[in-house]
């Protein structure tokens, strides 16, 4: 399947929100010193990419108990889960004039000790010297985890088991989930977000 957006209006994947605060100073200084080393919007849009997959862990990775959900609050702690990573990656993009906006899927969260299926945030980007969408994934790369940069083959970090109930997205939003919003903001922790993780989206899949 191809991806494409929820919506027709281009001006709502470049829009600035309380989350995806691409004003802040500290989004604009990092946005700026990437744009500076490339030569094109595609190279920017690789090195943004592949800047919050390598450079902003994931919160579990590094076994990190805050909640991070503005792109300026990722930034500042240097870590998020899925979610935040793409309110980040989206942030440095819109800022540049690329649109930009969110994925998802529905994944096992782990096939040992917590087989239940819950959401998995990503983004969808639009690659205007091709006139379509693609999907990066900047979770974060780890043993088992291998997600690129790719414009014709996509790589994302985890491939989908339909047999196992796993499902795939390819509807580009304009705004994160709300209902993954409200977790990210009531749960005080990582520890208390993962006994609360997103089982259901506010949008239809």
């Amino acid at each position: 399947m191809s991806v494409k957006p929820s919506i027709d209006n281009i001006a709502e994947y470049l829009k600035e929100d309380e989350v995806i605060d691409f004003s802040d100073e500290s989004i604009v200084q990092l946005a700026d010193s990437l744009y500076q080393k490339v030569d094109s919007k595609m190279e920017y849009i690789q090195a943004a990419y592949e800047y919050v997959r390598d450079n902003i862990f994931h919160s579990a990775d590094r076994n990190e108990d805050i909640i991070t959900c503005t792109s300026s609050e990722v930034l500042r702690a240097g870590h998020g889960i899925c979610f935040a990573k793409s309110h980040l990656l989206a942030a440095l993009l819109r800022y540049k004039s690329i649109p930009t906006g969110f994925c998802y899927q529905k994944l096992i969260l782990d096939d040992e000790t917590a087989p239940v299926l819950i959401y998995h945030g990503l983004n969808g980007v639009y690659i205007e010297e091709h006139k379509n969408w693609i999907r990066l994934d900047a979770r974060g790369n780890k043993e088992g985890v291998d997600a690129q940069f790719s414009i014709d083959k996509e790589q994302l970090a985890f491939p989908i088991r339909s047999e196992k109930g796993e499902e795939d997205g390819f509807i580009v939003y304009p705004n994160p989930d709300a209902k993954i919003l409200d977790k990210l903001r009531k749960n005080k922790t990582r520890t208390e977000l993962w006994d609360d993780l997103p089982t259901e989206l506010g949008y239809l899949l």
